[in-house]
């Protein structure tokens, strides 16, 4: 019964680790398009050009993080990322020109890249397989948390005159505190392996890749929304704190995780990801319709809009801990980094190009209009998922 047990010390020091990463993180999403248009003057294009390096940056080093946290010992190389990435935060402090931010931004990315494959995959070796769902749900839950007070806290600062240094400042010390308890994580001995030749399967779980594809095409509107979605609130007209938007986004993934890790457990993989689907594809339609509902009743659309936030967290926490234990299921566990980096980098490179796409289409047309393209992508996702990528998952796992 005792190796059954999910609550440990080093479980506890890992979500802590995790929360405050993210925390930082997300710190800085909602606040860094603002920095960019008032202290650099940049257009929307430009912004999603400059966004989207972190993304590019992190996607890069995904494969080759997964392969040498499969092949060295894992806790030093996450503790090292983790350094990183705390450091960069004192890097924006004193980035004077907008090339110099970009360079700390691709620095920032590779960095998140190997930390974040580093803190998934430890936190799948301290718990018991038989509560992986329920483990990475709560895992999961530490982001969302993090996801709720982080751009609420930026939005708030943002809102109330704080100089740009003391917000990258609040990022440093959130994450100088994270990397104190991720250094206090004990993870268990993991005996020198023999390197395998060199092959495609080392750095990409290719069973993983039809999965991927889908989480792909999802990730593309993710993208949109939690980078522009407090402009595109502006730009039609909604007056609310759109702080609060990703503290209701947070709080249905909260909601999620009450259920969907139990369900994943179960081995309702498939069924849990589909439910989520049909949910988020109808909250990104009623998303868009917010740009037409707002000239006809003020009050109902803003209702509207934060009951969007709060159904979007639900179908995204709901299918999170089931499409990461997806990819873990589909690989042998010598490769669970090697599952975790496809996992996470499918989720970037989607990421990457709603940022882009995001500020593109702002830039010709309207975030309105963005949001439109990426509620119709939300339909192709499902639609490949329940074709495609679901019976080639029940084909193919493993356990």
């Amino acid at each position: 019964m005792e190796k059954q047990r999910l609550i440990t010390p080093s479980y506890c020091c890992i979500l802590a680790a995790n929360f405050l990463l993210y925390f930082g993180f997300w710190l800085l999403v909602p606040v860094l398009p603002f920095y960019l248009s008032e202290i650099f003057h940049a257009s929307n294009t430009t912004i999603g050009i400059v966004l989207s390096c972190y993304t590019v940056s992190s996607l890069c080093i995904r494969p080759f993080s997964g392969y040498l946290l499969d092949t060295f010992a894992r806790k030093p190389l996450y503790l090292f990322a983790y350094f990183v990435f705390t450091l960069i935060f004192a890097g924006y402090i004193f980035a004077g020109a907008l090339v110099m931010f970009i360079i700390y931004r691709i620095i920032h990315g590779i960095s998140f890249g190997m930390v974040t494959v580093g803190g998934n995959t430890v936190v799948i070796d301290i718990m018991p397989s038989s509560r992986r769902g329920e483990g990475l749900g709560y895992y999961g839950l530490a982001n969302n948390l993090a996801m709720s007070v982080g751009p609420m806290f930026g939005l708030f600062l943002h809102s109330a005159g704080t100089s740009y240094i003391a917000i990258f400042s609040y990022g440093l010390g959130s994450c100088i505190l994270g990397f104190i308890a991720a250094s206090l994580v004990k993870t268990p001995y993991k005996p020198p392996v023999k390197r395998e030749p060199i092959s495609l399967d080392r750095f990409i779980l290719l069973k993983g890749l039809p999965a991927g594809l889908s989480l792909l095409l999802l990730s593309i509107p993710y993208g949109m929304t939690t980078n522009y979605v407090a402009m595109y609130a502006r730009q039609i007209g909604i007056t609310a704190e759109t702080g609060f938007f990703f503290t209701l986004m947070a709080v249905g993934m909260a909601i999620s995780r009450m259920f969907s890790g139990r369900l994943v457990d179960k081995g309702k993989i498939t069924q849990v990801i589909n439910a989520g689907l049909y949910l988020v594809c109808l909250c990104y339609f009623a998303l868009t319709a917010c740009g037409w509902l707002i000239e006809w009743n003020y009050a109902f659309t803003t209702s509207l809009f934060f009951s969007v936030a709060l159904l979007l967290g639900i179908g995204f926490g709901t299918m999170f801990p089931a499409y990461n234990t997806l990819f873990v299921n589909l690989a042998p566990n010598n490769q669970r980094a090697t599952a975790t980096s496809t996992y996470l980098t499918s989720w970037d490179v989607g990421l990457g190009i709603g940022m882009l796409l995001g500020g593109y289409i702002a830039e010709i047309a309207s975030f309105r209009d963005a949001y439109l393209f990426g509620a119709i992508l939300t339909i192709v996702s499902m639609t490949y998922f329940h074709l495609k990528a679901g019976p080639h998952f029940q084909r193919n796992k493993l356990r």
